[in-house]
């Protein structure tokens, strides 16, 4: 049952549900990551995007994520193109496994 806005009308009080709804006319916006499925995305990718977001933001990239490594506080991480989501789908142990791992690579030890 819908008004003539369109919405759904709540059956309690009297109160309109706007709760899902969507119109024709609303813009829906996605950034991808290099990967083709999530199921691809690795901690080494995440933070290769995490922190090319960062830099483009203006931020200090390695102090934001050792923030955030260490606090677990996202905010450290900008919102620019969907990076704190992205960042949150991995494992803060999983960030600094990958980050010891590629620098302990480096060493060529």
């Amino acid at each position: 049952m819908s008004n003539e806005d369109g919405f759904a009308k709540s059956t309690d009080r009297g109160k309109r549900d706007y709760h899902n709804q969507v119109s024709e006319d609303t813009q829906f916006f996605t950034v991808e990551m290099e990967a083709e499925t999530e199921s691809e995305v690795t901690a080494k990718s995440i933070l290769a995007f995490v922190y090319k977001a960062l830099t483009e933001k203006g931020y200090n990239p390695v102090s934001q994520i050792v923030g955030y490594i260490m606090s677990g506080d996202p905010v450290y991480i900008t919102s620019h193109n969907s990076a704190r989501s992205w960042v949150m789908k991995v494992e803060r142990d999983e960030l600094v496994e990958e980050l010891l791992t590629e620098y302990i690579r480096q060493l060529d030890v």
